[in-house]
C-alpha cells in the first residue's frame, strides 16, 4: 500500500486525499472567504483559473526544500478553492479549460515520477495512478514502459498521427513499448475528463461574500469564449451534436473535429467561418486550429490533399453517430437533406 505524502497531494491535488487534507488541517470555506491571512490562497486560486483560460499551465516550484513548508499547502488549497470558485460560477467552459490545464500540469509530474531513479516510491505511485484511475496496467522494462495491446488501443484511438498506429509501435508478446512521455501523453484526455468529472460532480457550496468578487470576475473572463452559432435543420444530427458539444465548452474528440471541419468545408464554408466554432474547446488555440483546418482543406500540407467528410460507417465506429429517421439511410453526412426521387 502506497501512502500519499504532502508532496504527492500537491502534485496531484485532484485525488480524493486532497479533500481529506483540507479537513485534516481544520480549515473551513468560511475561513478562506473571510480571513485576511488566507486571501493569498483565494487570489492564487483565481490566478490558477485565469492561467488555464489563457492556455497556460500552472507550474509551481515544488523542488526547493526551503519553500515546501509554505508552497505545498498553497498549491493544494489553491486547487481546492479554485474548484469552489468554478462551482459557484457554474461556467462549464472554464471548468473544462481548467481541467485540461491541470491534466497538463499533472503530466509533468507523472512523467518525472515514472523515470525517478532516485525515488522508487514516486515511480510506484505514478504506476498506481495509471492502474487505479485509468485501469491501465503499465510496467517498466529497461528505459521503456509496456502496456497490454487492448489498453493501448482503448486510449490510442484518440490519436490520428501515424506514430500512434499499432503497426508503427514496438510490440512484443502482446505488450506495446512506450517512452515515459508517450505513456503520459496517452492518458491526457482521460486525465482531463477525470478531473472535469470530479469538479462537476462536487457539491456547489453556498456563496460567501469573500468569493463574490472573484466569481463575478470569472463571469467576465468567460465572456470572451462565447460564440454565437446557428445550427440549421440542413445539418445532420452528428454535426449538430458536434457543434453543441463545442458550444458547451466541452471536449470534442479529434475524430469529431475532423468530421465537423471536413463536413463544413464540403458545404462550402471558409476557414474564417469554421475556425470560430472551435473557440470554446478547452484546448483552443487559434493559430493551431486554423493550421489544422488548412491542412484538412488541402490548402497546406506535404501533398496538399483535400480530405472528404468520413462515411457514416466510420462515424459510427468513432461513436459520433446520432442517427434519426431524417438520415434516411444515407451513407455519408454530405448526403443529408437530399430528397430521394
Amino acid at each position: 500500500m502506497i501512502s500519499l505524502g504532502q508532496d504527492e497531494i500537491a502534485k496531484y491535488p485532484f485525488l480524493a486525499e486532497a479533500g481529506q487534507y483540507l479537513k485534516d488541517k481544520g480549515f473551513t470555506l468560511e475561513q478562506f472567504a473571510t480571513d485576511p491571512d488566507l486571501k493569498i490562497i483565494v487570489d492564487k486560486a483565481y490566478e490558477r483559473i485565469e492561467s488555464a483560460a489563457e492556455d497556460k499551465t500552472y507550474y509551481p516550484e515544488l523542488d526547493d526544500p526551503s519553500e515546501k513548508e509554505t508552497t505545498l499547502p498553497l498549491n493544494v488549497f489553491s486547487f481546492l478553492i479554485a474548484i469552489v470558485l468554478l462551482k459557484l460560477s457554474g461556467l462549464n467552459t472554464l471548468i473544462n479549460k481548467f481541467s485540461l490545464a491541470e491534466a497538463r500540469r499533472a503530466e509533468k509530474f507523472l512523467q518525472r515520477d515514472l523515470v525517478s531513479n532516485s525515488d522508487k516510491t514516486s515511480e510506484e505511485f505514478a504506476i498506481k495512478i495509471f492502474r487505479d484511475i485509468f485501469s491501465v496496467t503499465i510496467k517498466k522494462t529497461g528505459g521503456y514502459f509496456v502496456i497490454p495491446i487492448p489498453d493501448y488501443l482503448k486510449h490510442a484511438v484518440n490519436f490520428h498521427e501515424r506514430e500512434w498506429k499499432l503497426v508503427n509501435r514496438h510490440v512484443e508478446n502482446g505488450m506495446v513499448f512506450l517512452s515515459p512521455r508517450e505513456s503520459v501523453r496517452l492518458i491526457r484526455w482521460k486525465l482531463s475528463g477525470y478531473i472535469g468529472s470530479k469538479i462537476k460532480s462536487a457539491n456547489t457550496p453556498s456563496m460567501s461574500d469573500g468569493f463574490e468578487d472573484k466569481v463575478k470576475r470569472l463571469s467576465t473572463l468567460a465572456k470572451k469564449f462565447v460564440v454565437n452559432t446557428v445550427v440549421t435543420g440542413a445539418y445532420p444530427p452528428c454535426i449538430e451534436h458536434a457543434i453543441e458539444v463545442l458550444n458547451k465548452g466541452e471536449n470534442l474528440s479529434h475524430s469529431g473535429r475532423f468530421m465537423l471541419a471536413t463536413f463544413l468545408l464540403g458545404r462550402g464554408q471558409t476557414i474564417d467561418e469554421i475556425a470560430p466554432l472551435f473557440k470554446n474547446a478547452p484546448d483552443y488555440n487559434e493559430k493551431v486550429t486554423r493550421y489544422q483546418i488548412k491542412q484538412v482543406s488541402g490548402e497546406t500540407g506535404g501533398n496538399k490533399t483535400k480530405y472528404a467528410c468520413p462515411s457514416c460507417e466510420k462515424i459510427k465506429s468513432n461513436n459520433l453517430c446520432y442517427i434519426t429517421p431524417d438520415c434516411d439511410n444515407i451513407i455519408n453526412p454530405m448526403q443529408f437533406g437530399r430528397k430521394r426521387l
